[in-house]
């Protein structure tokens, strides 16, 4: 027999490492479905009036050489030791850190834990980040988390708009708050009519203003105590909000002594990178009486079918949802996986470390402003943390230039002087470096001696909880790590099977570089000319961004997929201004649209007016069409979202665009479902003025447990000049976001996954997509209804089955959501965009096995569905009800009305390798009812022992 050399290509990243069905198994699903081939479904699925002309064309790289180009453009960053400060510092990651959570699947492919009973390790690790921050700040409650500190600021701008009891129209803004944090608060509060009054505290009229934020320390180093300007806000009735530094707290007095009602900032100095913007995570504190009105996710304490302690989210989490236009906020995206980071920092080095780092920190400053001072430099202010600020006159530009000859970044203020804020990164030689760019060669001696008066240094104990006391050998905190995510159900251990949030592959490749010091070291404030790297990889990605999309220009600036809607609507606003329509402000949406557009819309300014549904679940067209009418002259935009929110590609796309336009209003395309349009359907080209792109679903950026996130938006080249500008960068538009690229550091990621599908392979990708979807549905065709089809009857990428008939027989959603975990599988999207349904998106990167399982997971479900439905057994007594079946169930006496092993092994759960939840069913009404937002006494971890 010849030899016959292979045609296999073991280096084809799309086809054998991203994409899951091999070529024969492809067959055998098509089979299935009923297609002939691939081309044969997609022409079946996706209208052919839309269909791009062009394919994407670019080659794709190797794992390899992929490494390899990311190695030559990291090169080109150059890293220098930024002492700029403004919010961002170097840190040290500790190894154990980085290696068991940043660059650990079972931590970053996490979904948002909205499953609490699979999640409960990253609850833990999130709650053990908010006792953090509630201690340190001094306040009892607190979130996990926000995106960056400059949102945060605007988030307690608008959420100290609502609790106030002042009914003044003004917010005082600290001018010693950081550039950045004005810029954004001015952004958010503009559409909303409320008048930012930036001053000198000591100006501060209570009276005039619903509240007031103040940065301690502040931007240019002062250190002062608020409280006596809190009290009169108070006696004012207006809100007192605080801007502060976690590690400055330490041993700062903390904002809650003053008398602060909420405390923002970011804690990305605890041992998250700066990575040139990002990501990081925010926080908010704050008093008792408003934390049913904070924005963002808590973690609460809750008890398990069996009164087990448990953690959960709490309600509020996703009220902008259930409120939509009412919504207080957008908040979607957390930054879960950097509050995880920060947390088990604080865990590491325990109150005695952190203190520790920051007298290290403030001891050093201390000896730089004494060798500047007996140099004869006029150095400012009195009291200070670890941020100066040098008076150099003419001589800027020379210190400047003479201190990045020493290789270090200072931060050039005005045109007469230099700041300078050291970091845990500071050690002597730094010190040596900075004073050698002033012309002084020997620093003062060590002494403890204090930058601050002894009245504003911190008289209460912090971080108590046994939590932050463990024996920090790493053995040992190797171990926690391992416990928490093994509690938990991630990526790395089953399919995610999430409608919307495409839960895909996040190949090991495309996260190698976030790590790297060329990336994750550069100050987000540093001179354009150090970060040559950065600028080649964002205009890349930006470039084929577009070239996927049909748009014209990029914004990498939002760092959600919500703040991307925030900023698209922001930039149609801008547009019309610009043109001197200044009266249009209404926003169609229809019903079926993201429970974040209209809350969006309402944030920008905007007046939401919804669309009804058309039966088959598209937008009803002549509603549409009346109410774009309706609005006339005042029509400023439509939202929609295509692929539709039902799974399904519209065959009215166009005309609705073209109903908006006739109107003079712009098209908003939501771009959440991308991942069945790339290389398919280009947004830009059907009609859409502006989309943002989910780059954390379809560019693979993992979710990490709930974030980190970017939603830069594409526009058509009329809206670029709208784009968000910056303080750093310029552009006539606020920023949205506190960096100018958001969470660039992240952006590589989505790059790296471009450059190796390469354009065949993205667009093979989605083609994949949309064929384990409809797979899916045939398979479950008369066991389940599945709703919204096409007119051809294929779905998109995910598919909406209807479990409402099983409430007849008092089986709920929760039910089968629950009893999926028992099955080793994280629940599909419950209850949304219909309540009472399960929404499915497989995504391209689920092999056929690991889908084959999960449909047998939910026909044996339905099994057990139509043993209630015959009275074989009862809905409460059902294994459905008691799901999941934990190891405490399995050991305990057995006295339900199925058999053991039905309820511990159904069908397509894995015998050895089975995923056990560490809790039960958890009790939600409780957790509401008794709101517990921080680490509880180690009783209750006992309690739940026993």
């Amino acid at each position: 027999m010849p030899y016959t050399p292979t045609t296999y290509d073991t280096y084809d990243f799309a086809n054998r490492r991203h994409i899951g069905p091999s070529p024969s198994e492809m067959d055998e699903m098509l089979e299935v479905v009923g297609a002939a081939d691939l081309d044969a479904l997609i022409a079946e699925t996706v209208p052919k009036a839309i269909r791009q002309a062009d394919p994407l064309t670019w080659a794709p790289l190797t794992e390899h050489h992929l490494l390899d180009r990311m190695r030559e453009v990291a090169a080109k960053n150059k890293v220098m030791t930024s002492l700029i400060g403004q919010g961002y510092y170097g840190t040290v990651t500790p190894p154990a850190i980085q290696r068991n959570i940043l660059e650990n699947p079972a931590w970053y492919t996490a979904y948002t834990p909205y499953q609490p009973e699979i999640a409960q390790g990253r609850l833990e690790a999130l709650l053990n980040y908010q006792t953090m921050v509630a201690d340190l700040t001094g306040l009892p409650v607190a979130n996990a988390s926000l995106l960056d500190e400059a949102t945060a600021a605007a988030e307690a701008m608008t959420t100290a708009n609502r609790v106030a009891k002042s009914k003044a129209k003004g917010f005082f803004v600290d001018r010693n708050c950081h550039p950045q944090t004005i810029a954004v608060v001015q952004t958010r509060a503009t559409p909303l009519g409320i008048e930012v009054i930036v001053g000198d505290p000591a100006d501060l009229d209570p009276e005039a203003v619903f509240a007031a934020l103040f940065q301690y320390p502040g931007t240019y180093g002062h250190v002062v105590d608020y409280t006596d300007d809190i009290a009169r806000l108070h006696e004012a009735k207006a809100v007192a909000i605080v801007a502060t530094d976690l590690l400055a707290l330490t041993m700062l007095k903390e904002p809650g002594a003053m008398g602060a009602d909420i405390a923002v900032g970011s804690s990305q100095r605890f041992g998250v990178p700066m990575g040139y913007g990002g990501p990081h995570a925010a926080f908010m504190a704050c008093q008792d009486d408003y934390k049913r009105a904070m924005p963002g996710r808590i973690v609460g304490v809750s008890v398990d079918a069996r009164g087990n302690m448990a953690y959960r989210l709490s309600l509020q989490t996703r009220e902008q949802h259930i409120r939509r236009e009412k919504a207080t906020s957008n908040v979607c995206t957390a930054q879960a996986l950097l509050a995880v980071m920060a947390s088990f920092f604080a865990v590491m080095h325990g109150p005695e470390g952190l203190r520790a780092i920051a007298e290290q920190v403030h001891f050093r400053t201390v000896r730089l402003a004494k060798a500047l001072r007996a140099a004869g430099a006029k150095v400012s202010p009195k009291h200070y943390f670890d941020t100066i600020t040098v008076e150099v006159g003419v001589g800027q530009a020379g210190i400047l230039a003479a201190a990045r000859a020493e290789g270090i970044n200072l931060r050039k203020i005005g045109n007469d002087r230099v700041g300078i804020s050291l970091d845990e990164t500071t050690d002597d030689k730094v010190l040596h470096r900075v004073l050698r760019a002033f012309g002084i060669e020997i620093a003062p001696p060590h002494r403890e001696t204090w930058g601050v008066p002894k009245e504003m240094l911190r008289e209460t104990e912090y971080l108590t909880h046994p939590v932050f006391h463990m024996n920090r050998a790493e053995s040992e905190m190797m171990r926690y790590m391992r416990r928490l995510s093994d509690r938990d159900l991630a990526l790395d251990r089953a399919m995610i099977p999430l409608g919307s949030c495409t839960m895909k592959l996040n190949a090991a490749a495309e996260m190698m570089p976030i790590t790297w010091p060329e990336f994750g070291a550069l100050h987000p404030f540093a001179p354009v000319d150090q970060a040559a790297g950065y600028v080649e990889a964002i205009t890349d990605l930006s470039e084929k961004l577009c070239e996927i999309t049909g748009y014209d220009a990029m914004s990498m600036q939002p760092n959600s997929g919500a703040q991307g809607e925030y900023a698209g609507l922001l930039t149609i606003a801008a547009y019309h201004r610009g043109r001197g329509d200044l009266d249009r402000n209404i926003c169609l949406i229809p019903v079926s649209a993201h429970g974040t557009n209209p809350a969006s819309a309402q944030m920008a300014g905007m007046k939401v007016v919804v669309v009804k549904s058309a039966p088959n679940g598209d937008v009803d067209l002549v509603d549409f069409r009346d109410k774009a009418e309706a609005a006339g002259d005042n029509l400023a935009a439509c939202m929609i979202t295509y692929p539709s929110t039902h799974g399904v590609f519209e065959e009215t796309v166009r005309e609705i665009c073209e109903i908006t336009h006739q109107h003079g209003g712009q098209v908003y395309l939501d771009g959440a479902n991308l991942n069945a349009m790339v290389g398919l359907v280009k947004p830009g080209e059907i009609g859409s003025d502006v989309s943002h792109l989910n780059l954390h679903k379809t560019f693979a950026i993992p979710h990490g447990g709930g974030g980190p996130g970017m939603g830069p938006i594409g526009v058509k080249a009329h809206l670029a000049p709208y784009l968000p500008g910056h303080p750093q960068t310029g552009g006539d538009e606020g920023p949205v976001s506190a960096a100018p690229y958001g969470s660039a550091s992240i952006l590589l990621i989505s790059w790296a996954y471009c450059l190796m599908m390469g354009g065949p392979g993205l667009t093979q990708a989605t083609k994949v997509a949309i064929l384990n979807a409809n797979y899916i549905a045939a398979r479950l065709r008369g066991a389940y209804d599945v709703l919204f089809m096409g007119n051809k009857g294929r779905v998109a990428h995910e598919c909406i089955l209807d479990t409402r008939p099983f409430a007849d027989v008092g089986v709920t959603v929760d039910d089968i959501a629950k009893r999926l975990i028992d099955n080793g599988f994280h629940a599909p999207t419950m209850s949304w965009p219909v309540t009472g349904t399960l929404m499915v998106e497989p995504t391209e990167s689920e092999t056929k096995a690991e889908i084959d399982r999960f449909v047998t997971a939910l026909l044996a479900i339905r099994d057990e569905i139509r043993a209630v439905e015959a009275g074989e057994i009862s809905a409460t007594d059902s294994p459905l009800h008691h799901a999941p079946h934990t190891v405490e169930d399995l050991i305990a006496d057995w006295d339900r009305k199925y058999p053991r092993e039905q309820g511990v092994f159904p069908p397509g759960a894995f015998r050895v390798d089975k995923y056990w939840p560490p809790v039960g069913r958890v009790d939600n009404v409780f957790g509401d009812r008794n709101l517990v937002c921080t680490c509880p006494p180690l009783e209750s971890y006992q309690d739940a022992a026993e």
